[in-house]
């Protein structure tokens, strides 16, 4: 058993709770070049946090524009022993609605052009996906967002498209088909990245919006998204707030779906055609199998 040490993706400003302890910001380098921003180390009863403000402080940076590997690296790096993240959505069902909080179990990624593994030529690895969230985690920030007040979904399949733009009608309706019930464009490859890096992540999808096939709705449109990220914001830190207290009174164990150890059955290289290069690279991410 260990300590809990939770790292926070989300928005600039989720890192603003009341009662943060010991908050330091502090730049790790990685070999996969420089994260979104500093990394603020802080604690709140106790519990170990690391929040990444995902987009930069102030939102200089677009979801393509992300470095998702340096990100998930200089997160091991710091510590983490699971992540949590918190994004703005948009809606694919009518019950979904705006200020709505969505626990995401699935993915369908469509991006294009992101490099969605650590590992490659001279050192392959096949991670599974099939289930892409972990269950437990999922569970606390669940019951975390009710107690911070949020109309709560538990359960949801989360489009990942590529952006910056907006889906067209036609892409929002083919989602719908598929039976997707939020999107956005920064959960991928986020997520298969921290099951490669052996950290239990979870998706707090924040609806700001539904999206452009809602017939009684006008199209997408930033200045309203803004104004509901603004009110799911301060929900956001409630949620936060509220989570900690279950990981004080817990020591944690590792998670029973066997994330931590995934690369045990993984790596399919033999060891003699392993790129030393790259391997070097891996240290904090694969250091555990990779020695």
């Amino acid at each position: 058993m260990s300590e809990w040490v939770l790292g926070v993706i989300g928005g600039s400003g989720l890192y603003d709770i009341d009662g943060l302890e010991n908050r330091q910001w502090i730049s790790i380098d990685t070999p996969w070049g420089q994260p979104s921003d500093d990394i603020l180390f802080a604690e709140l009863d106790g519990v170990k946090l690391r929040f990444l403000p995902r987009h930069g402080r102030g939102h200089p940076l677009s979801p393509s524009d992300l470095n998702f590997r340096a990100n998930i690296d200089a997160l091991k790096r710091a510590g983490c022993t699971d992540l949590l993240s918190l994004s703005a959505v948009g809606s694919l069902k009518e019950d979904y609605a705006p200020g709505d909080f969505v626990i995401v179990d699935q993915f369908i990624d469509r991006t294009k052009g992101r490099v969605s593994s650590f590992f490659g030529k001279g050192l392959v690895a096949h991670v599974s996906m099939a289930d892409p969230v972990c269950n437990r985690l999922a569970g606390v920030a669940a019951a975390a967002a009710k107690a911070a007040g949020a109309k709560v979904h538990r359960g949801g399949t989360y489009l990942a498209m590529e952006g910056p733009q907006f889906s067209t009608r036609a892409e929002s309706e083919l989602y719908r088909q598929w039976g997707c019930d939020i999107i956005g464009m920064t959960n991928m490859p986020e997520a298969k990245l921290a099951r490669e890096a052996e950290l239990p992540y979870a998706t707090i999808g924040m609806v700001t919006d539904y999206d452009c096939w809602h017939p009684d709705h006008g199209n997408v449109d930033v200045a309203a998204v803004i104004a509901v990220l603004m009110k799911n914001a301060h929900t956001a830190r409630d949620t936060v707030r509220h989570l900690i207290p279950h990981l004080a009174k817990t020591e944690r164990t590792p998670s029973p779906q066997g994330i931590e150890t995934n690369l045990d059955v993984a790596l399919i290289t033999a060891p003699e055609a392993r790129d030393p290069k790259l391997i070097a690279k891996l240290d904090a991410v694969a250091g555990r199998v990779l020695g």
